[in-house]
């Protein structure tokens, strides 16, 4: 089945409860429309189990496809980009579990290689590649082929919790990784010792992404409520600086659809949408969570349409009126 395929849909909000989860994580499913992954952890991931929840929308509602429980909390979770029915999940153990959702018995495989929490897990994009990084509160980076019994590669140089690893969608082998050092480090899979090194906020680093539009053009997200655009050619100042944010912002995501706007979510329990490029860039305020609002992905397929979780228990579905209006 294909990537993508852009249809419309109704921007009506839904809601899906996680009884007794806190969610960490949403990701839609890059080949079904209306799929959608949540990791999601007991005890708002201090301690408990963890369950990654599989749902599927429809205009009648969410509904749960399939869910499956690990003994330590989940705090992210990818699609495959080779199979509609895998995924991974990161976890508070310090592993890796692949599922299968034609498999519910269990885990296809887990990797149990990092020594603290991994906070972060992506596939990565690029054609021809078949490649997961994840990234530890144990300081280091890890390289797997999920083919393969143990991981190819730890990279090594942050010297903080690493909270945010991503693929390029542009460039093969290449992926950044956001810390608590305060920095942003882009790597090459091929040569490891060798980042760049960007000192991106005077403060911990929560998330990271890529602009779909253009391969030098990442953002970061901070505990110091900012949102800074980076262009690789040029990394002594940003290109952008967003405010807005009263607390930490968790997760940023550029969207799919359009080359200057994103979208962030923040521990101030708010998603908010932006365009870069405007004088007021401040496009759209949601609050419809009444706790940290930590998950959040754009969808491929559905113009417009978001995917939030936070720690109230809830998964939301919507189409916010500044990307329909965008559109």
């Amino acid at each position: 089945m294909k990537r993508g395929g852009v249809v419309p849909w109704s921007p009506r909000a839904q809601a899906f409860r996680l009884p007794g989860r806190h969610g960490y994580a949403v990701e839609f499913s890059p080949y079904l429309p209306g799929r959608l992954a949540c990791a999601a952890s007991q005890y708002y991931g201090i301690a408990g189990c963890g369950t990654l929840v599989v749902l599927d929308q429809n205009e009648a509602g969410i509904h749960l496809f399939r869910s499956f429980d690990w003994n330590d909390g989940l705090f992210d979770v990818t699609w495959s980009e080779n199979n509609e029915h895998v995924l991974v999940t990161s976890s508070g153990d310090g592993s890796l579990q692949i599922w299968d959702t034609e498999n519910p018995s269990g885990p296809l495989q887990v990797y149990k290689e990092h020594s603290q929490e991994v906070y972060s897990v992506d596939w990565s994009q690029t054609r021809g590649e078949q490649l997961i990084v994840s990234g530890s509160w144990d300081q280091t980076v890890k390289l797997w082929d999920p083919a393969a019994a143990q991981s190819l590669c730890t990279f090594k140089g942050h010297e903080g919790v690493i909270y945010s690893t991503i693929w390029s969608p542009h460039i093969p082998s290449c992926f950044a990784s956001a810390s608590g050092d305060q920095t942003l480090r882009i790597w090459d899979a091929k040569s490891p010792r060798l980042p760049v090194i960007i000192p991106a906020h005077q403060a911990e680093i929560l998330t990271c992404d890529w602009c779909k539009y253009d391969q030098n053009l990442l953002v970061t997200g901070a505990v110091d409520c900012s949102l800074k655009g980076w262009d690789l050619r040029n990394i002594r100042q940003p290109v952008f600086n967003l405010s807005g944010h009263t607390y930490a912002i968790r997760r940023v995501k550029f969207s799919p659809f359009h080359a200057t706007i994103l979208a962030s979510c923040s521990y101030d329990f708010t998603v908010r949408f932006w365009d870069f490029s405007k004088t007021d860039p401040l496009l759209e305020t949601v609050e419809h969570h009444t706790e940290f609002t930590c998950g959040l992905d754009l969808s491929l397929h559905h113009l417009g349409q978001v995917a939030d979780c936070a720690w109230d228990e809830t998964v939301k579905i919507y189409s916010p009126s500044s990307l329909t209006a965008a559109a």
